[in-house]
Parts: structure tokens; sequence; C-alpha cells
């Protein structure tokens, strides 16, 4: 399967742009700092879900879909650290965005698992 046609990756990705967008209003000082790791860690969740689909082999697309979802926690903390900042406020839909990625991701990785016994 091409890893465009996931649900998690199209889900994952516009969780990127929804990322990209919130940094725009950070502060100018931060764009080196924080907003560089949020970038990384949100990037990174479709980036290895991608890499693992595109080794054409479940028990690889399971070792990067779990990297992916570390990654996902890791944005989530940055984001709630920013958030504590004052950056943005908590209310955030990017919250519920991450929740869906999550959930979606948690499903996927369980099917995965369950095809690989």
């Amino acid at each position: 399967m091409n890893h465009k046609d996931l649900a998690v990756w199209k889900e994952s990705m516009a969780l990127v742009k929804e990322v990209y967008l919130l940094l725009k209003d950070f502060p100018p000082y931060e764009q080196f700092g924080i907003c560089s790791q949020i970038r990384r860690a949100a990037v990174s969740i479709p980036s290895n879900i991608a890499e693992g689909a595109g080794r054409c082999n479940d028990k690889e697309l399971l070792r990067f879909c779990l990297i992916s979802q570390g990654s996902l926690s890791e944005l989530e903390t940055q984001l709630l650290i920013s958030a504590e900042l004052d950056y943005f406020n908590s209310n955030n839909d990017i919250f519920n965005r991450i929740i869906t990625v999550r959930k979606i991701l948690s499903g996927y990785i369980n099917y995965l698992k369950t095809k690989l016994q």
C-alpha cells in the first residue's frame, strides 16, 4: 500500500500543516528554539510512516509507526510547554488533532501487531 493512501499519514500531514500555521504566532526569539524542535517532531510523524510503508515489510512498517508514536508524544509535550509559556491558548484545536492522530495511529499499530502474529 502506498503511504499516501493511509488515513494515519493523511491525518498526520494535516497536523503538520496546523503546527506550521500555529508557529507563525510564536515569539520571534523562539524560532530557533522550541519552534525548531516542534517542527522536527511534527514532520517526523508522517515521514516515519512513509518510510516504514516504503520498506514494503509489515515488521518495518510497525517499527516506524512506533517511532511516529514517540514523535507524536514529543510534539504534544512541546506544545504543552509552549501553552504553559502562553505562546498560544491551550484550548487550541491542535490538541484535538493530536488526539485524532494518536487514535488512528494506535489503531493502525494494533492492526499491524495482530497481522504479524
